[in-house]
């Protein structure tokens, strides 16, 4: 399989398109700030005013105090964590059906039975899941700060981990602690195979495998560092290897291309294809990011019991995490 690679931009970006123009124009009318996961098009990154993770991104957004309105360009459980912690501004999502097989594993009526019938379990969310989930957990963690998290548990409660169990069997293994998984994973992230990847260090010998723990166990054993998408940046930017094989969905590497310059990166392959793109993230385009600013919608509207049940495991993670 021929792969595919991406060189850094260097500082030398392409020229704006009239309709990125345009988005950007109607951001300064609508007083507004565009968050970019870290997953989004090249397009779209490149006009948002923040990229990264989604809870990262939430928080940057309520540090912008004269905004009047959040564009989160992601899925939707990501708006609604901006409007978990934003709840006077207006939060919108450019298209409201951008889902998550994740966060779709995850049921809430479903959870809410499990803990009925398992009073004593302690439930650590991974914040990949629905507001709804989030309001029935004890704390919420992300892929970046799981393993402190689940250490502060108190070590006498039985742990269930939600929704992924891919990054929750990485946290035990991290964390030498008896944790029950939910059965639920990232439909992007288990397409990677070792085969795939090995295949990839064949052709970039050196190159360190960089992949995100939300894949199973056997990429992760053959990888050379398991992180966030956060700690893959420092690492590019910190490491002395020039090219790097980046396990974790494709569009990732547009940001390390931005902000490491004179490197390489080369895009974990699965038996598919030579990338691997999340179809729910691609729901997102230009067109769409326009129309959203224009319209002023869709918006995300919670309840505001439910936006504050939520909020509670938010801010425990929070101050653990201080």
């Amino acid at each position: 399989m021929e792969l595919k690679v991406f060189d850094s931009f260097n500082g030398v970006l392409p020229p704006l398109t009239p309709l990125q123009e345009e988005i950007l124009r109607l951001k300064k009318e609508r007083n507004a700030v565009i968050l970019a996961h870290n997953y989004q098009s090249a397009e779209i990154q490149r006009v948002a005013d923040y990229l990264g993770d989604s809870l990262g991104l939430s928080y940057l957004a309520e540090a912008e105090k004269n905004a009047d309105v959040i564009v989160f360009c992601g899925v939707h459980f990501m708006a609604e964590v901006a409007k978990i912690v934003n709840p006077a501004k207006k939060v919108l999502l450019p298209v409201l059906e951008a889902g998550c097989s994740l966060a779709d594993s995850c049921n809430a009526e479903e959870l809410a039975a499990v803990k009925a019938a398992n009073p004593d379990l302690y439930v650590v969310a991974y914040i990949n899941c629905s507001a709804a989930v989030k309001a029935l957990a004890d704390v919420i963690c992300t892929s970046g700060n799981a393993k402190r998290i689940v250490e502060q548990v108190p070590e006498d409660r039985e742990i269930l981990f939600v929704p992924d169990q891919n990054l929750g069997s990485w946290v035990a293994s991290q964390t030498h602690r008896k944790i029950k998984l939910w059965p639920g994973s990232c439909y992007a992230h288990v397409m990677f195979s070792v085969e795939q990847i090995e295949e990839a260090r064949a052709q970039y010998p050196g190159a360190p495998v960089l992949a995100h723990p939300e894949c199973v166990e056997s990429v992760r054993a053959c990888a050379d560092l398991v992180c966030s998408t956060e700690k893959m940046v420092n690492y590019c930017k910190e490491s002395p290897a020039d090219t790097f094989i980046i396990v974790t969905e494709t569009n990732m590497i547009h940001r390390l291309r931005a902000q490491v310059p004179g490197k390489h990166f080369v895009a974990g392959p699965t038996a598919r294809c030579a990338c691997n793109e999340c179809r729910f993230m691609k729901m997102n385009t230009l067109e769409r990011l326009r129309d959203c600013l224009r319209d002023l919608s869709p918006e995300i509207i919670l309840d505001e019991n439910l936006r504050q049940t939520a909020h509670a495991p938010l801010k425990r993670m929070l101050d653990w995490s201080k």
